[in-house]
């Protein structure tokens, strides 16, 4: 169990560190080069943000099913922003409806922020949004690579769907002329 809970876990911090990479890569292209063409990652934008929604949530279920993690309470808060998305995405994606960014966008940054603040009350080791009844929000299973945690995991995944089906809606738009 252990040799299997130590994969998955190195699986998702290459996943996460590859998603950042790609944030950048992203950020760099719709901010700042204002560049919405046609290109690979766009027609495929639903799909990547369907499967990075998918593993997120698959993640989360293994900690808590499978390795046996209690969530605290601010891990709650962003699966119920999080568990909607595979479901909301998929059906999107077999309907090829780029337009579900209006329902996906909201859910990730309300998430995300959850992240931020979760990450930040184990960086600052403050416990005090959890009850004594849960885990501590301030417990980090693990801290690699200088600085991930499960809220930067999850925080990765909520910004890139939030910029893969931004990117598909512009897509839409520029096809649509």
């Amino acid at each position: 169990m252990i040799l299997l809970v130590n994969f998955v876990t190195e699986l998702l911090l290459v996943l996460t560190l590859m998603g950042d990479v790609l944030l950048i890569f992203l950020i760099y292209r719709i901010i700042i080069k204002k560049d919405f063409k046609n290109n690979f990652l766009t027609r495929n934008a639903l799909f990547f943000a369907f499967i990075i929604s998918l593993i997120a949530t698959l993640g989360s279920l293994f900690y808590s099913e499978i390795a046996g993690y209690i969530p605290c309470k601010l891990c709650w808060y962003q699966r119920i922003f999080m568990y909607p998305l595979p479901l909301l995405l998929g059906m999107a994606l077999f309907k090829k409806d780029n337009k579900i960014s209006s329902y996906a966008i909201p859910l990730s940054i309300i998430g995300g922020i959850i992240s931020i603040y979760h990450y930040s009350t184990q960086i600052l080791n403050n416990s005090a949004i959890c009850s004594a009844e849960s885990a501590t929000c301030a417990s980090k299973i693990f801290f690699s690579y200088g600085y991930i945690t499960i809220p930067i995991m999850a925080l990765t995944a909520f910004a890139l769907i939030i910029f893969l089906t931004y990117n598909a809606k512009n897509n839409y738009k520029e096809v649509k002329k």
